[in-house]
């Protein structure tokens, strides 16, 4: 075998080191995510929360393949977004920024982790009060965690994209819910953080994305908002834009000083995945990302938001689809939901009893999964959980 087929062969699950390394880069983010939620006090400052979720991952990251031969590049795959109410997605803000969190709101953290480019990527919504959570915030987050669970069964091989994007559309409403508009799960690979196999959350005549079959060996960042509006959100202010991604593919002789500058800054220390406008130098940021953005050089990620009034919660995990089945890698567990709503339609119902391990030929009893998989191949636990013991 040559190295160029040696290294192609270890970009993918059948290498147990690869799979380490998904598994390490999940484990990390599971635990800022946990960092992140306990913080989510009233009067806590949205950027404070920020900071700390990505300096514990840079710090956790730090610490692994110290002494590797090869260099081994690791870090925040993307940066800690709290993202309130009806704010949507990718709320990071500057430093100079005085949000602050309160009683009642519905925070949605998404943040992701790699290590050597392999990416664990996840999201949660967490209510900042004590004891269940009640009415159409129950609903809604009911909602985007179903049709999360529902993915999970159905993003296996085999089975496709299409598929995927109707069922969690119809989870969405049972619910009395929406799915929102414009949010695509994304194949991963190496240093790849929106690989070309997508799942789109809705299908409409503006959005058309490739048919697309699961395989095994793959790995999934499985992207579920749900809403309680109309699920087709604005950008506001592009001021609130915080984050970008280097376009590698996009090159332009800058005009400014500035512009040139910072260009330089984020070529040298985030040549391929999402940052934010934070690590770089606030004033000369402000200035120089503009000419850049212009001229396509970085793809920005804006500040979406529904109506005041609407509620957004936002669930995103990491699937790898191993040969023996399904491992979700990422996840948090969801405070106490008291929805208004149960399921009550059998092919939702069906789709939750599917497994998500599959069966090892031979008929020899199945290995208990680790810790916090076991629950994933039965949908009664889920049921139970997210429908208030609907199931019952």
């Amino acid at each position: 075998m040559s190295d160029e087929e040696r290294e192609e062969k270890e970009l993918d699950l059948t290498s147990p080191e690869v799979v380490t390394k998904y598994k390490n880069a999940a484990e990390i983010v599971n635990k800022a995510l946990q960092l992140v939620v306990k913080e989510c006090k009233p009067k806590a400052k949205i950027v404070d929360i920020c900071e700390k979720g990505d300096a514990f991952i840079r710090e956790q990251t730090g610490n692994m393949y110290k002494n590797a031969k090869k260099k081994i590049e690791r870090g925040v795959a993307f940066p800690t977004c709290l993202s309130v109410n009806n704010t949507v997605c990718h709320f990071s803000p500057l430093a100079s920024d005085t949000s602050e969190l309160q009683e009642g709101d519905m925070v949605k953290i998404d943040m992701g982790c790699h290590i050597d480019g392999f990416i664990a990527v996840v999201a949660h919504t967490h209510v900042v009060q004590e004891g269940a959570v009640t009415s159409r915030k129950a609903d809604v987050v009911a909602a985007a965690n179903t049709a999360a669970e529902v993915a999970l069964r159905l993003v296996r091989p085999g089975k496709n994209n299409k598929g995927v994007t109707d069922a969690i559309q119809k989870v969405a409403a049972a619910y009395d819910c929406k799915i929102v508009e414009g949010v695509l799960s994304h194949q991963l690979k190496q240093f790849v953080i929106d690989g070309n196999k997508v799942i789109l959350s809705v299908s409409n005549p503006d959005t058309r994305v490739d048919d697309a079959e699961f395989e095994e060996n793959e790995v999934y960042a499985v992207d579920i908002v749900a809403s309680t509006g109309e699920g087709k959100p604005k950008l506001l202010d592009e001021k609130q834009t915080t984050i970008y991604k280097r376009a590698v593919d996009k090159n332009y002789h800058l005009k400014m000083k500035t512009s040139r500058f910072i260009f330089s800054e984020i070529n040298q220390k985030f040549p391929i995945l999402p940052f934010t406008a934070r690590a770089l130098e606030e004033k000369r940021a402000r200035l120089g990302l503009v000419e850049c953005v212009n001229h396509d050089l970085l793809q920005p990620y804006p500040v979406l938001h529904e109506k005041p009034g609407d509620y957004v919660a936002h669930i995103k995990f990491t699937v790898l689809l191993m040969p023996n089945g399904s491992d979700r890698i990422t996840s948090h567990p969801l405070q106490e939901l008291q929805p208004t709503k149960t399921i009550d339609d059998p092919e939702i119902k069906a789709w939750l009893a599917l497994g998500t391990k599959t069966k090892k030929k031979g008929g020899g009893k199945k290995k208990k999964g680790k810790k916090g998989e076991g629950d994933k191949a039965d949908a009664e636990p889920m049921d139970a959980s997210t429908n208030d013991a609907a199931a019952s």
